[in-house]
């Protein structure tokens, strides 16, 4: 649900940065309240993670299309809401400032969309009543699944909503949703299974981080050692390597559009989306987790066997993926950092 800029009309886009900006600042108020030096590395190393996570996109068969985690759920299961949404908003900001993944007007609809409705909605309204005080399997999966599905529906029910108020794309809304609903229903469960393997290997690892969040409570002295290098690591071989395998099928949101207007990219109006559009092009040094291609030569024959001179595309990807994980480790650490710095508390 990266929402490019060519959907989204300057006031709507506009209205969702002012509205993502005003969480942002509840959210780190809040997260001054109960952040200590176990959380601090735990929001870098989870958002490296899911950063990571969102470059593996799987196929949903028979459709055409493909999907890959949100991620807001499992980062509030873990650090809370209000950490998790800073920490998304971490990694959204990273894609679509290096990786050119989302349009910068449409940051504030993608961090809402894939950030409110996980760790405002359905984190607390959903997940935490079924998941219950006790940790058993079957109510942490049974939560996890059906938490992550109502997430991503409300999710892509708001990019709908977004897209046909902005009136600049003629996608109509009937059409448009009828597509978005069930393929985000089909990833939804993809996301809550996964989001319930890694909730169950937190849970025999350290389950007071759970509990302790759970209950918004500091972390305190828990062990998270453990925790942090197996998500690291699994971060780190995800984006480096299995990144190659991923789904070369449009996503969700792609498959849509291009179901209802016969191509998965609209071009962007000019004015305010030609000049983000060059200021993207500027800054993303990765643009579309690979090298920059250059135009490819017209292959002869006495140039058929030469090593061509632009890397190979899992080698992009390879750093992408690792260099993405990096830079959103490091800015959510700072953030966290940053925000323990002017905490009022010991």
């Amino acid at each position: 649900m990266h929402m490019a800029d060519a959907l989204i009309s300057p006031v709507v886009g506009g209205a969702m940065w002012a509205a993502t900006a005003g969480l942002a600042t509840y959210a780190a108020k809040k997260v001054q309240q109960d952040i200590d030096d176990r959380k601090i590395p735990l929001m870098g190393v989870l958002g490296a993670f899911v950063f990571a996570a969102q470059m593996i996109n799987f196929t949903i068969p028979a459709t055409g299309s493909s999907g890959h985690l949100g991620g807001g759920l499992l980062l509030a299961i873990l650090l809370g809401p209000y950490a998790a949404f800073l920490t998304i908003a971490s990694v959204l900001t990273i894609q679509a400032l290096f990786f050119a993944d989302g349009g910068l007007l449409a940051l504030g609809c993608n961090i809402f969309n894939l950030g409110f409705f996980p760790c405002f909605i359905a984190y607390p309204f959903i997940y935490k009543p079924l998941a219950g005080k006790q940790l058993t399997q079957g109510r942490l999966c049974l939560a996890a699944v059906l938490a992550a599905v109502i997430s991503l529906q409300l999710g892509a029910f708001s990019v709908v909503l977004d897209t046909v108020f902005s009136g600049i794309s003629n996608l109509p809304f009937s059409a448009f949703v009828i597509l978005m609903q069930p393929i985000h229903l089909a990833i939804g469960l993809v996301e809550g299974l996964v989001t319930a393997a890694v909730i169950l290997f937190v849970a025999k690892e350290a389950p007071e981080i759970l509990t302790k969040t759970a209950q918004g409570q500091r972390l305190g002295n828990i062990a998270v050692k453990p925790v942090l290098v197996t998500l690291l690591i699994a971060a780190m071989i995800t984006g480096g390597a299995l990144s190659w395998f991923a789904s070369n099928s449009p996503d969700g949101l792609e498959w849509s559009i291009a179901s209802v207007t016969g191509t998965d990219e609209l071009e962007a109006p000019d004015g305010i989306h030609g000049v983000l559009a060059g200021l993207q092009e500027k800054i993303a040094f990765l643009p579309d987790y690979n090298f920059r291609q250059e135009e490819q030569p017209v292959t002869t024959e006495a140039n058929a066997h030469e090593t061509p001179a632009w890397p190979a595309v899992d080698t992009g990807t390879s750093v992408a993926g690792i260099a993405g994980s990096l830079l959103t480790l490091i800015f959510a650490f700072a953030i966290g950092k940053g925000l323990r710095r002017f905490a009022k508390q010991p």
